[in-house]
């Protein structure tokens, strides 16, 4: 499967614990990240990110683009709900893109760890058919 990690500032040593702890899950999949998160995600788990561009920077809108294109099985986007940030609104695209397209998706921890549990279980297996419908 291929899952999109975000996080914003005040989230990123959070995603960093949620992949220490879910690394052998993890591992077994392909993970894609803007450009922060990603770096501070392998530099505690040497889990191999595909990073983006920082957010800032265009990172949001590439995936995006992987999430318009069916590429993306799973999200997690751990937001700090407490602070607006400067590019909110950018990262709010992805939100209502992973409702059209049906991609699972988590913006708090207690989500984020049922959806990788998920996964490991074979829950997720459904997203398969998404892929099989675009050949």
């Amino acid at each position: 499967m291929n899952i999109g990690l975000i996080a914003d500032d005040a989230r990123k040593i959070l995603m960093q614990n949620l992949c220490i702890a879910y690394k052998g899950i993890l591992s077994k999949h392909d993970l894609y990240s803007t450009g922060v998160t990603g770096r501070v995600i392998e530099e505690a788990t040497n889990l191999h990110i595909h990073k983006f561009l920082s957010g800032t920077l265009g990172g949001e809108q590439q995936i995006a683009t992987m999430i318009e294109q069916n590429q993306l099985d799973m999200v997690i986007f751990l937001r700090d709900v407490t602070k607006v940030s400067n590019y909110e609104n950018l990262f709010n695209k992805v939100i209502p893109l992973c409702d059209t397209y049906s991609i699972p998706l988590a913006t708090n921890i207690a989500t984020a760890e049922m959806l990788i549990k998920g996964v490991s279980h074979g829950d997720l297996e459904w997203r398969n058919l998404f892929h099989s419908n675009d050949q």
